[in-house]
């Protein structure tokens, strides 16, 4: 694929001149809310292709949203239905991405569909590591078909970013731009507890500068601690940087969430902000911060900046208060600790210790690595002999 600041400046053109297309790949919970979002800002530069392979299903929901909206007054972008395109088919995906000529491609395609991953993995293995072959299973497909194509997209992933993208770059692959989710639900937690341990209300004047990997989205998400690992860490409201105890900050991050598919609004919202951040940029010139996983093809979550450099349209990983080393340090210890040892030359490499996690949980040996060659055959093994068992047992 073309480098990014270069597909980049195709986008910015399309967008002075108010013609910009979304593709969203796969129309899940995750994509179903991206479609009402995109349609809720109202813009009428912005239209929509949804792709999958039921296009009986798709225009189902694109009618219902598409309805909700107008009565909303929300409903000025067009949307089209692009089904009988099968994820396992990469020229299907080449095809559909060749007709359309997307700005902004987002791959919300799951290998193993309504399934909170995590719901069988924290409980039994405190980590998420051991889907990555499934997280990466479509997304791989994607990538080779917006290669065939030559696209000029930016490509958002949403599934597990923080190794998938890696992994892609490590095998010499194209990789997604930018990953959705992940670190960014973690962010407004803090806010929202920086602000209340401010006791101030305009909790969207705090702003945070952060790095981690998914690990520690979790489990300061859940158990509103960090397992010994100091992060990157520091708040300001209003400009000015606050001294406020991280631990404590941590600690109130631990809020009710569902844990059913409404869920995917954060990750939809993600996706959104991403679009929009890069929309924005080109129409105001103000630089916009988004936090995102897997950027630039490294491991973990980073702060990263959309703007102009040398009055050129851009996206660079934001080092102006914690440097990049620091940073990947950190994010390379939150992977390890959701399980995966590294991602090098095409390999996903798993930790010891979640080889004998899953063995003592699941009765299941897992590989050391996995080859990017053998991303399917692990893929399929996990859900056989893995998530299929799990589900029987939870009488699904």
């Amino acid at each position: 694929m073309k480098p990014l600041d270069q597909r980049l400046r195709v986008v910015e053109e399309h967008v002075k001149n108010s013609k910009v297309k979304v593709m969203i790949i796969g129309l899940g919970s995750v994509g179903s809310y991206l479609l009402d979002y995109l349609m809720s800002r109202n813009d009428q530069a912005i239209s929509i292709v949804v792709v999958g392979r039921d296009a009986d299903k798709m225009q189902e929901k694109v009618n219902i949203t598409r309805v909700a909206g107008l009565i909303r007054g929300v409903n000025r972008s067009h949307i089209e239905v692009e089904g009988g395109v099968d994820l396992n088919d990469i020229n299907a995906i080449k095809n559909a991405i060749e007709k359309h000529q997307p700005d902004f491609i987002v791959n919300s395609s799951r290998a193993y569909p309504g399934l909170k991953y995590g719901s069988i993995s924290w409980a039994n293995l405190r980590a998420y590591g051991i889907w990555s072959p499934l997280a990466i299973r479509f997304t791989k497909n994607v990538m080779d078909a917006c290669d065939l194509a030559d696209t000029n997209a930016i490509v958002i992933n949403t599934s597990y970013s923080d190794v998938v993208i890696p992994w892609l770059k490590s095998a010499g692959k194209a990789y997604p731009d930018f990953g959705s989710g992940n670190l960014n639900h973690l962010v407004p937690r803090m806010k929202f507890a920086a602000a209340n341990m401010l006791g101030v209300n305009d909790f969207w004047n705090v702003d945070i500068m952060f790095a981690a990997g998914h690990f520690h989205d979790v489990c300061i998400s859940k158990e509103g601690q960090t397992e010994g690992v100091e992060l990157p860490l520091k708040i300001y409201y209003r400009g000015e940087e606050q001294n406020l105890s991280h631990d404590e900050v941590y600690r109130a991050c631990r809020i009710a969430m569902p844990v059913d598919q409404t869920r995917n609004m954060m990750n939809a919202s993600s996706n959104y902000q991403i679009i929009v951040a890069i929309i924005d940029t080109i129409r105001t010139g103000e630089s916009q911060r988004v936090f995102t996983p897997g950027f630039g093809g490294n491991i973990g979550g980073y702060p990263v900046l959309v703007g102009y450099r040398d009055e050129k349209l851009s996206a660079w990983i934001d080092e102006s208060v914690f440097s990049f080393e620091e940073m990947n340090k950190v994010d390379r210890a939150s992977i390890a600790l959701d399980g995966v040892e590294d991602v090098v030359d095409g390999k996903l490499i798993y930790t010891e210790a979640l080889i004998q996690k899953v063995f003592r949980a699941f009765g299941v040996e897992l590989p050391k690595s996995v080859a990017y060659d053998d991303i399917d055959d692990t893929a399929k093994f996990i859900i056989d002999e893995i998530i299929m068992p799990q589900l029987a047992g939870q009488g699904e």
